[in-house]
């Protein structure tokens, strides 16, 4: 099932998610539901804030991101409850937008690599160091789930400029291909 994705403004977007266990009430359910909402909104990543849930849990697929040929290299995945190990290597911009921020988007500069441990959708344990674009998307998901949003890294003179953007998309003053679900 395909669900709203929640905007800018709603205070999930900014809680610390909570940790959870293979007992997770309809936890199957919700990873198809996010990745049916991931698909459905031409995203390469959703975490469980977006859909109102303050858990660490978020599905990522940069596969569709890699150059033709090199699909490869991309993943397909489910983390919950990731913990960042450690972060390295040279920081580099690239242009980051989420679908919580729709018409939002801005130079982000994050480490080249992530070093991960988390759980699978069968909770199976694993760790990795993960590099380039796939690191990048894992620290915008992971993020998240700290309640940090993209607009946050953003240096100051950008984000003075999206700030009135930001102050509409909080005012239900947006619009995107998919539904979004505003502060009341």
């Amino acid at each position: 099932m395909i669900l709203p994705v929640y905007a800018y403004g709603q205070s999930v977007l900014k809680e610390v998610g909570k940790e959870i266990d293979k007992d997770y009430p309809e936890l199957e359910k919700l990873i198809a539901d996010m990745w049916e909402t991931m698909y459905h909104a031409s995203g390469v990543g959703l975490a469980a804030p977006q859909i109102g849930r303050s858990i660490r849990l978020f599905v990522i697929d940069t596969v569709q991101m890699m150059e033709e040929g090199k699909e490869d290299e991309g993943i397909k995945q489910v983390f919950i409850n990731a913990e960042k190990i450690e972060e390295g290597g040279e920081p580099w911009s690239y242009e980051e937008g989420c679908l919580s921020i729709p018409n939002v988007r801005g130079d982000v500069s994050r480490p080249a690599q992530i070093k991960l441990r988390w759980s699978d959708e069968n909770f199976t344990q694993h760790e990795q160091v993960f590099t380039g674009l796939n690191a990048r998307v894992i620290q915008h998901e992971y993020d998240h789930t700290d309640g940090v949003l993209f607009t946050e890294l953003l240096k100051p003179v950008k984000r003075r400029m999206v700030k009135r953007k930001l102050e509409n998309i909080k005012k239900g003053k947006a619009s995107a291909d998919y539904r979004l679900k505003f502060v009341r």
